[in-house]
């Protein structure tokens, strides 16, 4: 038997593809580190926006 576990749809099924299977980004965050990101850009929005604002 096989041992690919994974579940093999038609090519066409109602026209949806599946692209998923074959991608893999070569850069992957973890929902931490865009959190973390967010923080530090609101911040630095803050301090630049009360040291420059007229």
């Amino acid at each position: 038997m096989a041992k690919d576990n994974r579940v093999h749809m038609p090519s066409s099924g109602a026209g949806l593809t599946r692209y998923f299977d074959d991608y893999k980004a070569k850069i992957e965050l973890n929902p931490t580190h865009v959190i973390i990101m967010i923080c530090v850009i609101i911040v630095l929005a803050i301090i630049l926006g009360s040291t420059f604002s007229p």
